[in-house]
């Protein structure tokens, strides 16, 4: 008989599987700056939604490559730009409210923190809840948005670190991983707990 499977070997097999964060399959450098911030910001809103994450990216990467890279572009396009852009990544049934919606998000972004994100980005885990609670003003972006957000920028973000929503624990705990957000950590490769997560929220 086999032996049985370690954690850690379920947590190499899930890598495996996904290898990637969903910023990094958006197109998405992340890095502590104002412009791959912004980017995650519009992944997020497009993932809030009831629709696929692989259409999500999708129209994402579509967004960035019609030009659509800071708040300022954004507010700059049209409305139909915005759309045609959402519909050649077959984001259908919210193309039109989530054009509008992504306007309305970047100039939030403008009056609420000059433009720049790293406002929000906390110092330690105990203004972690701030964070999120700022997050759910932004237009669409409810509790689940703002996990999404948290989920990827604690690549950049430390003190987020170890973040995991709980669709990724639901999933670790079907796995038999950990569930305790510390322990479920060590699983992650060279210390990459943004991974990990992603790995499991997209294996729900």
């Amino acid at each position: 008989m086999a032996d049985p499977k370690t954690a850690q070997d379920v947590a190499s097999d899930l890598l495996d599987r996904h290898k990637r964060t969903f910023a990094a399959e958006a197109s998405i450098r992340l890095r502590d700056r104002p412009k791959p911030l912004y980017q995650l910001l519009v992944l997020t809103t497009l993932s809030a939604t009831r629709i696929s994450a692989d259409i999500a990216v999708a129209a994402a990467r579509e967004l960035f490559r019609a030009g659509l890279l800071t708040p300022q572009r954004m507010l700059a396009s049209s409305w139909q730009h915005r759309v045609d852009a959402l519909g050649r990544a077959h984001y259908k049934r919210y193309d039109e409210s989530t054009a509008t919606k992504l306007a309305e998000s970047a100039q939030y972004l403008q009056d609420e923190y000059s433009g720049d994100l790293r406002a929000l980005r906390p110092d330690s885990a105990d203004d972690v809840a701030g964070v999120v609670d700022a997050l759910t003003g932004f237009p669409r972006i409810g509790p689940t948005g703002a996990d999404i957000f948290c989920r990827e920028a604690q690549q950049v973000w430390p003190a987020l670190s170890p973040y995991f929503d709980k669709r990724a624990l639901r999933r670790a705990g079907k796995l038999g991983l950990p569930t305790e957000p510390r322990r479920l950590a060590k699983l992650a490769p060279d210390g990459d707990v943004a991974l990990l997560a992603a790995a499991l929220a997209r294996d729900a």
